[in-house]
């Protein structure tokens, strides 16, 4: 269970720390300019794709915002015993649910697209428990193929921001574009590895902030957006009229919420292994309930669905500033966002280049920490080794062989097109197959391969083992979780 900070400093974990409000806002700040664009991303793609006009647009994004935010506060400083990790992770709009959501409207209508939702967002409430008793299966073997998929995959992200994502648009692979991303890089790197202190954890704000100052004479920043947003512009309930709950729609957007539960599960894991925040079954059922109440409020306000984003997960390993009230200020910044529109089309104007440029450090960094768990996993057991590298390899098709599932039903490719989906239920099912089944025992008899199967608690026992390093991590490689 999460603790109450300590009244003795030397006693408070990092993640209960509380910084300067200074400290607090900046790097709160620091945070939601490494999400925004992917936030906004979802309801202005579905918007167009439905073919709605430039006002009704405007007001999705403020609503996803909105959603976002609140979800953040409560995943960062929880919701009673109802709601909320207690981490410090940053959520926002998941592109899992773009294309059911658009096909949906295009069948059955608008009404119908934020009433399944709201229904799928109940079901992942009730699903939340379930999912949390599972992740004792989700050892470094698991955890780590899936943190190396999800940063290898967002790499591509980046290099989209850098060359920017419209092939017909004259600056598209502008060697300006790619100069001002490696500009980027060179600062961010200087401050991360020569700063000092705050300095060091403020690197990639103000390699953001010197970008976009650089950008500014070479024509790549634009304010017209600014001028034409609303100064006021929070999204009323039920915009398109009463919810419609047609079955197909309810259970396509049911499949959503169990796919972004078992990503945000994965992100939550690797939120632990990375700050050393120790999480039982209900910090789990918690941080999943919390994604499906974003399914509800996404119903009602016209946002979409939300789960922890990755960028946010690759920045706090790469600062290291691990409290999770500097996300909470992240999830209040998002707030005001959504209901000034203005302000939040400040931050709209930052370059896709500057943000691909510290994104392609952030999104690495993720791949490094992923790589650096599966150490850990046992890998020069054959079997083990031959599931990481099935379920990295799997896990990256999606990512790396566009359309490939473009033909199966669109039920199918709510689940085959994300690769960090793939990427877990790969590794879970062939763990569960090789370690925890006679299979297993069967595959490695008269062999040297036969792994250290360590003893770890049970999640809620209170107890964790120490690693060789003396941080509190996992031992054994495949027959636990990291979670205690």
């Amino acid at each position: 269970m999460t603790r109450a900070p300590s009244a003795d400093p030397e006693r408070v974990h990092p993640v209960d720390q509380r910084l300067p409000v200074g400290r607090l806002f900046a790097f709160g700040l620091q945070h939601v300019l490494i999400m925004y664009a992917g936030s906004v991303t979802v309801p202005l793609v579905f918007g167009s794709a439905v073919g709605l006009e430039r006002d009704t647009v405007a007001m999705l994004i403020c609503a996803s915002l909105l959603v976002a935010g609140i979800i953040t506060v409560i995943q960062s400083l929880g919701l009673g015993k109802l709601a909320g990790a207690r981490l410090p992770i940053v959520c926002g709009s998941t592109f899992v649910a773009l294309t059911p959501m658009i096909l949906i409207a295009q069948q059955y209508g608008l009404q119908a697209v934020y009433g399944s939702m709201l229904v799928g967002g109940l079901v992942g409430i009730a699903l939340a428990w379930p999912f949390a008793r599972i992740v004792r299966f989700f050892p470094p073997l698991v955890i780590g193929s899936v943190l190396t998929v999800v940063g290898i995959s967002l790499i591509g992200v980046s290099g989209g921001l850098i060359m920017g994502n419209d092939p017909t648009a004259a600056d598209h692979g502008d060697p300006l574009r790619i100069g001002l991303a490696a500009a980027v890089v060179v600062v961010a790197l200087a401050f991360m590895c020569l700063g000092r202190g705050v300095w060091s954890q403020l690197a990639v704000l103000i390699a953001l902030a010197a970008g976009t100052v650089v950008a500014i004479p070479l024509g790549m920043v634009g304010l017209g957006g600014v001028s034409s947003a609303a100064w006021a512009g929070f999204p009323t309930p039920f915009h398109f009229g009463a919810p419609e709950f047609p079955i197909t729609a309810v259970v396509a957007m049911s499949i959503v919420m169990a796919v972004v539960l078992a990503e945000t599960t994965a992100s939550m894991l690797a939120v632990s292994e990375i700050t050393g925040r120790r999480l039982s079954r209900g910090d789990i059922a918690r941080g999943l309930a919390g994604d499906g109440l974003s399914g509800v409020l996404g119903g009602v306000f016209n946002a979409s669905v939300d789960t922890v984003f990755n960028q946010n997960v690759g920045a706090v390993a790469t600062t290291r500033v691990y409290s999770r009230y500097v996300t909470a200020v992240s999830g209040g910044i998002l707030i005001l966002f959504g209901a000034i529109p203005k302000v939040g089309a400040v931050i709209a104007a930052v370059p896709g280049p500057v943000v691909g440029g510290v994104g392609l450090i952030l999104f690495s960094t993720i791949a490094v920490v992923g790589i650096n768990t599966l150490r850990r996993a046992g890998l020069d057991d054959r079997i083990n080794a031959t599931i990481a590298a099935t379920a990295v390899g799997i896990g990256l098709l999606p990512e790396l062989a566009e359309g490939l599932f473009e033909h199966f039903p669109s039920t199918a490719q709510i689940v085959l097109g994300s690769g960090i989906a793939l990427a877990a239920m790969v590794s879970f099912g062939l763990n569960l197959l090789f370690n925890h089944s006679p299979l297993g025992e069967f595959a490695r008899r008269g062999t040297d391969d036969e792994p250290d199967r360590g003893h770890l608690s049970e999640p809620d026992s209170g107890t964790s083992v120490p690693a060789e390093d003396g941080s509190r991590v996992a031992r054994s490689h495949n027959s636990r979780s990291a979670v205690r």
